[in-house]
Parts: structure tokens; sequence; C-alpha cells
């Protein structure tokens, strides 16, 4: 199911939300103040966030502007006001609905399966990913995302670490990545490769490990 962020600050409206959440089989994050939600969003991503407007240290419209420079995950917010100036205003922002307090926890669920549903075709029509928690490996766009960071590679950099997601889990001899990588008529060795690995890594930093040494074969991208 989906990992979704609650951000408000009454707990009361938080354990509600996150009660139909769990019972749907979601993961549920949580945060106090605008502040939390963004720091959480620096660290991490999700595939939802629930936002509420009015909250101490950093209101929802500023939390979901931050975020919105580097994620673009689904935004829901909750407002104890139906001013026709919020809704505009959040819309404006890029949040995919409105729910004005009180609100039913059952339709808050099923807008929330509506706008993932609505999304994840839309993701299924333009861009070929793959998550691994911080890590998203944008196979459209020819990106590499790292906590909500594009990391900048080289060329061969980046058609080293997609055939090893493309092929997750599965042993890759030297010989196999020079040619498929580098081609055929590739007259370097595997020092070539033993490089390429190195900066890749030290690219990838937390997530260096994702890829394995395999002595004497090759290597393993651990998806």
């Amino acid at each position: 199911m989906y990992k979704i962020l609650i951000v408000d600050d009454e707990e009361k409206i938080r354990a509600l939300i996150k009660k139909y959440a769990l019972f749907e089989g979601h993961t549920v994050f949580e945060a106090q103040n605008g502040m939390e939600a963004v720091e959480l969003c620096r660290s991490q991503t999700f595939d939802f966030i629930i936002m509420d407007i009015m909250m101490p240290e950093l209101d929802g419209f500023s939390a979901v502007k931050e975020i919105r420079k580097t994620q673009d995950t689904p935004v829901l917010m909750l407002s104890a006001r139906g001013e026709e100036y919020d809704k505009i205003h959040g819309f404006e922002l890029g949040i995919d609905d409105y729910v004005v307090k009180p609100f039913s926890p059952k339709e808050l669920m099923m807008r929330i399966n509506a706008i993932m549903k609505r999304v994840s075709k839309g993701s299924e029509d333009q861009h070929e990913r793959y998550v691994k928690d911080g890590l998203v490996a944008d196979f459209t766009a020819r990106k590499i995302i790292i906590d909500g960071k594009n990391i900048d590679m080289s060329p061969k950099e980046y058609d080293l670490i997609f055939y090893l997601i493309r092929n997750k889990n599965k042993a890759l001899t030297r010989e196999t990545l020079i040619n498929e990588v580098w081609g055929y008529d590739f007259y370097g060795d595997d020092r070539t490769l033993d490089t390429h690995i190195k900066l890749l890594r030290k690219s990838l930093g937390d997530y260096a490990g994702l890829i394995t040494t395999l002595r004497g074969v090759g290597y393993r991208f651990e998806g």
C-alpha cells in the first residue's frame, strides 16, 4: 500500500487518520508541524502527504512550497476554514485535494485512493521509475535522486546504474557489464569497470552498499 505522512498539530486528528490508514494497510509517519514535515521529506520519500494548514513553527502552505522544491508527492490539505482563498492558494501550490474539518475519515481514505490511482496511471504513462527508500532512479528522465536531491554523474555512471537496477538481484559478470554498458567493441579492461563502480558508489553515498562485489565474478545490485 502507501507510505503516508500525516502533518497536523492536533494529536487527536493525527490519531484518527492514522487509525483508518493503518486499517487499510498503509504505513504511517507523523509530524506535528510544517517544519518537522519538511525535515522528514528531506531525509526520505513518501507516497502521499496529508497536510494541515494552520500549524506552529511553519504553516502548511509554506511547508508544501518547500517540499515542492524537490518532490512532487501528492498532497491533500486539511483546514478548519473553507474559504475560497485558501483553496485557490493551495491549488496554486500544486496540491491535489482540499478537505475542510470536520471530515469523514472514510471519505478521506477514498479521496487518497482516488488521487493515487490517478497519479499512478499518470506515472505509468510518463515515467518509468525505481524507488528504494530515499533513492529514486528515473529511467525516463535519466535522473538519480537521493533524499530529494538530483545526483550529478557521468554518462557512463548513469548507463551503469540503470543497467544494474534493471537487473537487480542478479549476479552480473564483469564481462557482461562491460559488453552491455560499454559495448562489444570496447578495448578497455576490468579496471575501467571497477573505477566506474567506485565512482558510482561515491555518488550513491549512503546507498553505496546496494552494489555488492561478488569476488571472482562481478557485481550485483541488491534491489
